[in-house]
């Protein structure tokens, strides 16, 4: 899988990317947020559209990209099972950042009524295992099996936009 944004995403080397997730938390006025084992920097655009990073002390990232427009918009169907299965192939680790937590306005919650377990809403799971760039083969597998565009329908691509990978990113 690619496109130009996220080959522009995986050329950037991380700690540039963490600065831009920085820079744009700021922007936003979205407060940094220390998680048990992460630091989650956010940016929403206040109308549904949201980038949700946690970079893991490991060196490790989660990104979860939510496009309250696209076809990825679970919110509604309210399926615990498809939202949970969407995180199919990330570590178990960087999953229980998102996983039985607090939801805030970038990241609601969708509860499983049989568990209880709860799990953070993402059209969009992506994650950088410490040296390359991923996207979950959850995803992946739910968006072959629909025919959808994984970076257009997650909202990757408009999520990103303002972090301007591959580009000149003056703050």
């Amino acid at each position: 899988m690619s496109n130009a944004m996220w080959d522009a995403l995986v050329a950037t080397p991380l700690p540039e990317v963490r600065r831009r997730a920085a820079v744009m938390d700021e922007r936003a006025g979205v407060e940094p947020v220390a998680v048990p084992g992460a630091r989650r920097l956010a940016w929403n655009d206040g109308g549904g559209q949201s980038a949700v990073w946690y970079f893991a002390e490991d060196g490790r990232v989660l990104l979860l990209t939510f496009d309250h427009e696209s076809e990825l918009n679970l919110y509604a169907e309210e399926d615990y099972a498809l939202q949970e299965s969407l995180y199919d192939g990330v570590p178990e680790s960087l999953v229980a950042l998102v996983r039985d937590r607090p939801e805030n306005y970038e990241s609601l919650n969708l509860t499983d009524s049989a568990t209880g377990r709860s799990i953070h809403y993402a059209g969009g799971v992506f994650w950088y295992d410490g040296t390359h760039w991923h996207v979950s083969e959850g995803l992946a597998r739910y968006c072959r099996r629909e025919d959808i565009d994984p970076f257009g329908e997650s909202g990757f691509e408009y999520c990103l936009r303002g972090y301007r990978f591959g580009q000149d990113f003056s703050s």
